[in-house]
C-alpha cells in the first residue's frame, strides 16, 4: 500500500471547460470539479449539482431509522495486536460517497461531525474534497453502515481548505470542513440529529487517542486504538496496520472524544503501519473558525 491518498481517474488532465452559474468547471483527478475561491480556499456548492448527488446516492441507500446514542465513556486501550478492525458505526463519523461516474469507489474517504455555532460543519481531509479544483459531487452519510444511511444524506453548501492546500498540496494542511445541508429537510441541523465532536487545538503530545474510517471496499468503519505522538512540528502519527484507502479524513479522538486530527497529511495519510494527521494548530484553528463563522 502505497498511503491513503484518494485514486486518481485515467482522464486525470484532460479539461472540459464547462460554465454553470458563474463558476468554472472541468475534468479532473475527481471526474468534475470547480475552481471555486483560489485565493480564499473556498468553495460554494451549486444547489442543484448538490441536490442531483444526494439524489444519487439515494438511488442506492436506505435512508433513517437511526437512534442517536449517548456516547459511551472514552476509556481506551491500545489495540492489540496494533491493526484496525471492524467497529460499530458512530452517527458522528461517516463515510464521503461521489455517486455517479466519478472514478473512483463509491464511498472514497471519511468524515466526522464538529461542533460548531451553525451545528453544520463536517470535517475531513482537504485530499478528499480539492485536487486540481473543488469535487462538485459529494454526499456525507453519517453513521454509514451495510447501504443503510440512518440519518440522511448531508450535502455541501460550503467547502473550505487552506489555500497552502491549493497552492501546493502541502500535507501539513491536508485538512477541509465542510458545511452541509439535509435535502429535503430545510432548517434541519447536522449536529441536531447526530451529535458532534468538540475540536481541540494545540493537544499536547503523545496522548492516546483512537482513528476510525471506512475503507473503500467496506460496509462498516474501522478502528484502532493505540498513542498519538508528534511527527515533526506540524504532522501527529498514530501507529496501527491495516489502515487502508478511503479511511482518509476520518478522526483521531483523544479523551471525551475530542477531535484532535483528520487521517490524511504525510505519504496521503500513512503506509502499512501508520497513519499520519495535519497537526491542529493555529492554521487549522483559522480554517475552522472561518468555516464556522460563514
Amino acid at each position: 500500500m502505497t498511503g491513503r491518498v484518494v485514486r486518481g481517474c485515467v482522464l486525470a488532465g484532460v479539461c472540459c471547460a464547462l460554465v454553470a452559474a458563474g463558476v468554472a468547471f472541468g475534468i479532473g483527478r475527481f471526474g468534475t470539479v470547480a475552481d471555486g475561491d483560489a485565493d480564499r480556499g473556498s468553495y460554494a456548492q451549486d444547489r442543484r449539482q448538490a441536490d442531483e448527488a444526494a439524489a444519487k446516492a439515494l438511488e442506492t441507500l436506505v435512508e433513517g431509522g437511526g437512534e442517536r446514542r449517548a456516547p459511551a465513556e472514552a476509556v481506551w486501550r491500545v489495540s492489540e495486536p496494533l491493526r484496525a478492525r471492524t467497529a460499530e458505526p458512530e452517527p458522528a463519523i461517516g463515510a464521503l460517497f461521489s455517486p455517479g461516474l466519478d472514478w473512483d469507489a463509491e464511498h472514497h474517504c471519511s468524515g466526522s461531525v464538529v461542533h460548531s455555532p451553525g451545528g453544520d460543519l463536517v470535517v475531513t481531509a482537504a485530499h478528499c474534497v480539492y485536487a486540481g479544483g473543488f469535487r462538485t459531487n459529494l454526499a456525507f452519510v453519517p453513521g454509514y453502515a451495510e447501504g443503510k444511511a440512518p440519518f440522511g444524506v448531508w450535502v455541501p453548501t460550503r467547502i473550505d481548505v487552506d489555500p497552502r492546500w491549493v497552492r501546493s498540496a502541502d500535507p501539513d494542511y491536508d485538512v477541509a470542513f465542510i458545511r452541509v445541508r439535509r435535502p429535503g429537510h430545510p432548517g434541519q441541523r447536522l449536529e441536531d440529529v447526530t451529535g458532534a465532536h468538540a475540536i481541540r487545538f494545540g493537544q499536547q503530545l503523545p496522548a492516546p487517542a483512537r482513528l476510525v474510517g471506512y475503507p473503500n471496499d467496506a460496509e462498516q468503519p474501522l478502528g484502532c486504538a493505540n498513542t498519538a505522538v508528534a511527527a515533526g512540528s506540524a504532522q501527529l502519527r498514530l501507529d496501527c496496520a491495516d489502515v487502508p484507502n478511503g479511511t482518509s479524513g476520518g478522526p483521531v479522538l483523544t479523551g471525551a472524544d475530542t477531535l484532535i486530527g483528520v487521517i490524511g497529511g504525510r505519504d496521503g495519510g500513512g503506509d502499512e503501519v501508520t497513519s499520519y494527521s495535519s497537526y491542529f494548530g493555529d492554521g487549522v484553528r483559522d480554517l475552522y473558525e472561518r468555516a464556522a463563522g460563514g
